[in-house]
């Protein structure tokens, strides 16, 4: 970008012409909201991971807080994966109105969700990697781990678990609804007016690349590897669903999540100022992240179908408790007479 001034139309002395060549490093690019079309898109989007993900991930937690059976640790931690899951899809339908009519929503919802969303993602990732390690303990040291495993270790694991996901989840306080210049229009983003941007960005940034991405996934692959490797020098077709699920488990995280954290160092290179870049590029790298965030969010929609639906054993409790709730239903209807309905129950316990 450059801008030609001829100093001779003002001045009294020989014509000169200067161009004044503009450094794209030093443009600063005004924040404003996406074209309405992608805008939209993105809503839908949002608006159908949250209509997904509730659903799903209630009756996950509904068919593993009623079993009757003792949970298992890979158990009470898909439970605590669907509350983290479900909290930070009760938070899409906001961002889903933002990204059409702008922040309206005021400066305490703006960090009080974007605090809520990051707290549950960091949760969300570890407790995914606890099943993995648990999974691993199960198949690899089955014999060494059954006495070791108790309910008490398990319950402090989670409760440090979330402890942690809320700690490290403090920096989206520095989310501000901020005016866009030359609108009425708010949008909820990053403002870190204490001490330098670039350095709490590069911070943040980097924390949550290391223990929101490559930390959980390095435990998964380790621990799904070996699971991998032992499953694979066993018979029986239990072992290979098994070891199927594994493989779809880790695939699924990787396209999820990937392609999320790729766009935000590329962002995070360009306010670093270490990629040439105009103001396009600046917001079609912000389109990216927009887009790849909800990829991203899909995750938590898809985590109950992998967990939980492909599983044999869930499929079989979830049967088992719908048929139960519909007998129930159909014995204290006001077509059966009470000693129908014992005889009904007997028959139903037989069975």
């Amino acid at each position: 970008m450059s801008f030609t001034f001829t100093f001779g139309d003002y001045f009294d002395y020989q014509n000169e012409t200067v161009t004044l060549v503009v450094n794209p490093m030093t443009l600063t690019c005004e924040k404003k909201l996406l074209e309405p079309t992608a805008g939209l898109i993105l809503c839908f989007i949002l608006i159908a991971i949250f209509l997904l993900a509730i659903p799903g991930n209630l009756l996950v937690g509904w068919v593993i807080s009623t079993s009757r059976q003792a949970l298992t640790p890979s158990d009470v931690y898909l439970f605590h994966l669907t509350i983290a899951d479900g909290l930070m899809a009760l938070t899409l339908p906001f961002f889903a109105v933002a990204h059409v009519w702008g922040w309206i929503f005021g400066d305490f919802l703006c960090k009080l969700l974007n605090l809520i969303i990051d707290a549950n993602f960091y949760t969300s990732i570890i407790f995914l990697a606890c099943i993995s390690i648990d999974r691993y303990l199960v198949i690899v040291h089955a014999n060494e781990t059954l006495r070791t495993r108790q309910k008490m270790c398990t319950r402090l694991l989670c409760a440090a678990v979330w402890a942690l996901g809320w700690a490290v989840a403090l920096p989206a306080l520095f989310n501000d609804a901020i005016k866009i210049k030359h609108s009425d229009m708010l949008i909820c983003t990053e403002s870190f007016d204490i001490g330098s941007a670039f350095v709490w960005r590069v911070a943040t940034r980097g924390f949550r690349h290391i223990f929101g991405f490559v930390v959980p996934l390095t435990v998964m692959i380790a621990c799904y590897s070996i699971t991998i490797g032992r499953l694979l020098r066993t018979r029986g077709f239990q072992k290979h669903r098994a070891m199927r699920v594994i493989i779809v488990v880790v695939i699924a995280f990787l396209l999820c999540w990937t392609p999320y954290h790729i766009t935000m160092v590329v962002d995070t290179l360009i306010r670093a100022k270490l990629i040439t870049y105009d103001c396009a590029a600046m917001r079609t790298v912000t389109l990216a992240l927009d887009v790849t965030n909800g990829l991203a969010l899909t995750h938590s929609c898809i985590n109950p179908f992998l967990y939980a639906f492909v599983g044999e054993k869930f499929r079989k409790k979830m049967t088992h408790l719908l048929q139960r709730k519909l007998r129930r239903e159909t014995m204290s209807g006001p077509k059966f007479s009470r000693s129908s309905s014992h005889t009904s129950e007997g028959t139903g316990a037989v069975l």
